[in-house]
C-alpha cells in the first residue's frame, strides 16, 4: 500500500492514516496525490475504502484546512476523531473529554462489579479493580496525560470509590485505604509510567530511538543523580506538557542508584521505593 506514498502512512489492523505538513501549498497537493494513489491501489486489488469512515483532521490554530477528494467525493472534516481508542481533537488539548470518558466507562465497570459480586472483601475487589476498570483510566495515558486539577481529580474520584467499596476501609482516609491496599495515587502512577519510559528511552530498549528526544545537561554541577536533562524552555503551556518536557523535572529529582539501574527491573523496583517516599 505505501508504494509511491510522499507523506507518512500509518496501518493498524484494517485502520490507515495519511499525515502530512500542509504549511505549504505543495504539502497540501502531495496529501491529495497520495490519497488518488492509494484510491488506485484500491482500485488495483479489488478493494474499496469505506467512504463514511474516511475523515479528514486538520491540527493546530494556524491550518489552511484545506479540502481533500477520496476519488470523486469530497472527505468531510470534522474537529475530533477517536484514534485506537484515544479521543483527538484539531487542537491537541483532547485530555479534559477522554478523561471525562475514561471516567464514565470505568464508573459503569464498577456499578457492574457492586451489582454482581456479594463479596467486598480486599482479595476480590482489588483484582476486579485492577484488572477491569484500571486500564480505562490508564490507557494510552503518555498522550493525553492530564494536566489540569479537575481532570485529574476526575480520574481519581474513580480509584476512591473502588477503594470505599471494600470491605474495612470505608471510614478511612483515602492515602491510608491507599497505603494498607499497597497501592499509588493515579497521580503518580502516571509519573512513574513516565519514568519508567524516560529509563526505557535513556538506558533501556528504546535507546536508539531515543537519541534526540532527550539533551544531558553539561553543567559542572555535581549534585544530583549524574544523569540530569537539559529543562527547555517554551512559549506556550501546550508544548510544557508533552512527556519530553513534563518528565525532565521528575527524572532530574530521582537518586543516584534509581538513574544508575542496570536494568529495567532494578529500576522499576528502585522507583517504587523512591515513589513510596513521597506524599
Amino acid at each position: 500500500m505505501e508504494s509511491g506514498i510522499e507523506c507518512a502512512l500509518s496501518k493498524f489492523a484494517d485502520d490507515t492514516k495519511l499525515c502530512g505538513s500542509v504549511d505549504t501549498l505543495e504539502g497540501r497537493n502531495a496529501i491529495q496525490r497520495d490519497l488518488n494513489t492509494l484510491v488506485m491501489w484500491a482500485d488495483a486489488n479489488l478493494m474499496t475504502f469505506n467512504h463514511d469512515k474516511c475523515k479528514v483532521l486538520h491540527l493546530d490554530w494556524s491550518n489552511p484546512t484545506n479540502s481533500y477528494r477520496l476519488g470523486r467525493e469530497e472527505i468531510q472534516s470534522i474537529p475530533a476523531e477517536k484514534d485506537l481508542g484515544v479521543l483527538v481533537n484539531e487542537k491537541m488539548n483532547m485530555s479534559w473529554l477522554q478523561c471525562a470518558l475514561a471516567a464514565q466507562k470505568a464508573n459503569r465497570i464498577l456499578d457492574c462489579i457492586k451489582r454482581s459480586v456479594t463479596s467486598s472483601s480486599k482479595e476480590v475487589i482489588l483484582p476486579l479493580y485492577s484488572a477491569l476498570v484500571r486500564p480505562h483510566l490508564e490507557y494510552f495515558v503518555r498522550f493525553w496525560c492530564p494536566q489540569r486539577k479537575k481532570d485529574m481529580e476526575l480520574l481519581e474520584q474513580v480509584q476512591r470509590r473502588a477503594t470505599r467499596m471494600i470491605r474495612g476501609l470505608e471510614h478511612l482516609l483515602y492515602e491510608d485505604r491507599l497505603r494498607k491496599l499497597g497501592l499509588f495515587s493515579l497521580e503518580k502512577r502516571r509519573l512513574r509510567g513516565d519514568l519508567i519510559a524516560a529509563f526505557q528511552y535513556l538506558k533501556g530498549a528504546y535507546r536508539d530511538a531515543g537519541e534526540g528526544l532527550f539533551f544531558r545537561d553539561c553543567s559542572d554541577r555535581t549534585r544530583g543523580n549524574g544523569l540530569k536533562l537539559k529543562q527547555g524552555k517554551f512559549r506556550l503551556d501546550i508544548r510544557k506538557k508533552f512527556f519530553t518536557v513534563r518528565v525532565v523535572r521528575h527524572w532530574n529529582g530521582l537518586p543516584k542508584e534509581a538513574v544508575n539501574a542496570p536494568s529495567p527491573v532494578v529500576f522499576k523496583a528502585r522507583l517504587d521505593k523512591a515513589l513510596g517516599e513521597i506524599v
